[in-house]
């Protein structure tokens, strides 16, 4: 610009007909503004002199011929860009690099778009919708089957079984009894409401019990200790009569022999060895 003020204010020299910059209500010529007050190119390390356009990002500056691409060189002025390790990349560069690959459909999610991150894996919000209904997931709650995610109504109506106990949608775990699914916390003892899934049970009339359940409703009381006779892990007792005796306990009432595989004499309600029933 022409000056109206008379001489540079650092080097006295006559502005008469010269541009120069004002800075602080001072006029400066060129040269001498340049040298005090423009700031190095992050890329040449040049001063961006007073008649240049200076860009500047994050307090560095740039010519405008400078301001570029680190990897392809095209220019970035009035281009949207992203910054990795204080290098400057096209939006393009930067994806082809650092962004992530949708899981569905294989190409780069631009920096910018919604990105949607799933077990590990990121997919375009667009592409992350229900297999079935074919509707964005977004947010809500869903159900992985084979690599595939779907909605929960999709997920019931498609694939869920039903608790046989109250009826509701089974959406992990349960256990299969009688060739039907339960709940874990649906399957219970059908005497005292103890969950099953955990522990021994024995079926009686197509429902489920606890051995002690099971034990004080419907098991035989051996004949010599009065306990129940469960059976549990084979046919481990002895019958007689009316009369069943865990094996163990089938002896001889007076010598206490044991009488497993051997001859025995019954007198009233008591079981000899044949040599005290001699007697």
């Amino acid at each position: 610009m022409t000056s109206n003020h008379t001489n540079c204010h650092y080097c006295l020299q006559s502005l008469h007909g010269r541009k120069h910059a004002l800075r602080e209500e001072n006029a400066y010529c060129v040269t001498c503004y340049d040298s005090l007050f423009a700031n190095p190119c992050e890329e040449c390390k040049q001063p961006v002199e007073c008649d240049s356009k200076d860009l500047s990002y994050k307090g560095r500056h740039w010519h405008e011929r400078c301001f570029k691409c680190a990897k392809c060189c095209q220019s970035l002025v009035e281009k949207p860009f992203a910054a990795k390790d204080e290098v400057l990349l096209c939006t393009e560069c930067y994806s082809d690099e650092y962004s992530s690959r949708c899981f569905h459909c294989q190409k780069t999610i631009m920096p910018g778009s919604r990105k949607m991150d799933f077990q590990g894996s990121s997919w375009h919000e667009s592409c992350f919708i229900c297999q079935h209904c074919r509707q964005p997931l977004g947010t809500k709650p869903l159900i992985t089957k084979d690599k595939e995610n779907y909605c929960l109504p999709c997920f019931e109506k498609q694939f869920a079984h039903h608790c046989y106990s109250c009826r509701k949608v089974i959406t992990s775990g349960g256990v299969s009894y009688h060739d039907q699914p339960w709940h874990k916390e649906c399957f219970v003892c059908a005497g005292c409401q103890t969950q099953l899934c955990e522990q021994r049970f024995i079926s009686k009339d197509d429902s489920p019990y606890c051995v002690d359940c099971f034990s004080k409703l419907y098991a035989k009381k051996c004949a010599a200790c009065k306990k129940p006779i469960t059976a549990l892990g084979g046919p481990k007792f002895i019958s007689f009569e009316e009369r069943q005796w865990h094996r163990e306990c089938f002896r001889c009432r007076k010598c206490l022999a044991s009488l497993v595989g051997q001859g025995f004499r019954t007198q009233q309600e008591d079981v000899l060895c044949h040599k005290c029933g001699s007697a």
